[in-house]
């Protein structure tokens, strides 16, 4: 199945954790490339990053949550709220999927 996930910073996170852990986060997103099919930063409109998006694709809700705890941003501090919802594709690559 699939799930979006959706990461909102901790505001009172210190500044430099985002660039401390970024390459073990990168190098996790990376192991697990077979279940994290997309992830990425969502910028506010003046370019600064506050929150993240993941599109995974796991059998349920707590392999999802798994993969959260999992990632080195998540016990360095930097996740505030987490957000995991069932997503149901729809429309891929130009075509109707169901």
């Amino acid at each position: 199945m699939l799930y979006t996930i959706n990461f909102h910073d901790n505001a009172d996170a210190a500044p430099d954790i985002r660039p401390r852990y970024m390459q073990k986060h990168l190098a996790f997103l990376s192991e697990n490339s077979a279940t994290i099919r997309a992830a990425g930063p969502l910028k506010e409109g003046d370019g600064t990053v506050k929150s993240g998006l993941w599109v995974v694709e796991v059998e349920s809700i707590d392999q999802a949550w798994a993969l959260v705890k999992a990632d080195p941003f998540w016990p360095a501090g930097l996740r505030d709220t987490v957000e995991i919802k069932h997503w149901a594709q729809v429309f891929a690559d130009g075509q109707a999927l169901v």
